[in-house]
């Protein structure tokens, strides 16, 4: 069965595209077959990935709004062909409003997902193992959308101050959507990203969270640096920038973890 993930934070800037598009890459790399799905306006994830996503570009804003499907908007990143991704454009930051008077808001991507899930098989002979999406920093209908696709919720967490700062907020919008949309829907893996070993503060917000969460978190970290950060500049995973960095080796012992053994 496809793996469908929601990677969401309401908190910005805790490394949650980052941690899509480089477990992506690096399942993709291990011989996964892999999708994207690029909610977030700003399409860091589409950048990263090295897509093209200019204004008039189809991406997910056309999805959700009826005018266009799933297969005909997804392209193969130029890094890995076994990635595949659902670009987003400004258009998608418009969709918050559009979408509240349409019929069925809260499941457009739900339905969309399920229908390229055949489409894909069809395509390529084969299923697709996991589908990432990256929701926008809010609880809006987009992550809301994501939150009915999904079966899980990938939660990335900074090793900062406040770490566990809205998460609450997160959990209970989860458990709403659980009750009223999506029955399926758990809490799945949970990332620590930013962790900086030389500081006490890092090593107690990691324990906090691993005490919060349990047998959820990972148990690899991903490490503060400035390698990953780089990457998306240049349209690339730190995979390609980096192969050998930190960065790069804890993103594909993460993503070996989030996999499990293969059966």
């Amino acid at each position: 069965m496809t793996r469908i993930l929601a990677v969401a934070n309401q908190k910005g800037g805790v490394g949650k595209t980052t941690s899509t598009v480089n477990l992506a890459a690096a399942l993709a790399e291990t011989g996964y077959h892999v999708l994207v799905v690029d909610l977030d306006p700003q399409g860091n994830a589409s950048t990263a990935l090295g897509i093209d996503h200019h204004s008039g570009v189809p991406g997910t804003y056309e999805v959700l709004t009826d005018d266009a499907r799933l297969a005909d908007i997804v392209v193969n990143c130029p890094d890995h062909p076994r990635l595949w991704v659902a670009p987003a454009t400004l258009d998608l930051a418009g969709a918050e409003i559009e979408l509240v008077s349409l019929v069925a808001r809260e499941t457009r991507l739900a339905k969309a997902i399920s229908e390229h899930l055949s489409s894909h098989r069809s395509q390529h002979a084969v299923d697709l193992d996991f589908i990432f999406i990256d929701c926008p920093p809010s609880l809006g209908l987009l992550t809301i959308n994501a939150f009915v696709a999904a079966r899980e919720v990938l939660l990335p967490i900074q090793c900062e101050y406040y770490a566990l700062e809205g998460v609450s907020q997160l959990l209970r919008t989860m458990e709403l959507v659980k009750a009223h949309l999506n029955p399926e829907l758990v809490i799945g893996p949970v990332l620590l990203t930013m962790y900086d070993g030389r500081t006490r503060l890092s090593t107690q917000v990691a324990d906090e969270v691993r005490t919060h969460f349990t047998d959820q978190v990972l148990p690899t970290v991903i490490p503060r640096s400035v390698r990953l950060s780089e990457a998306p500049s240049f349209g690339q995973t730190i995979l390609t920038y980096d192969a050998y960095s930190a960065g790069a080796i804890a993103y594909r012992s993460a993503a070996t973890e989030l996999a499990g053994p293969r059966g």
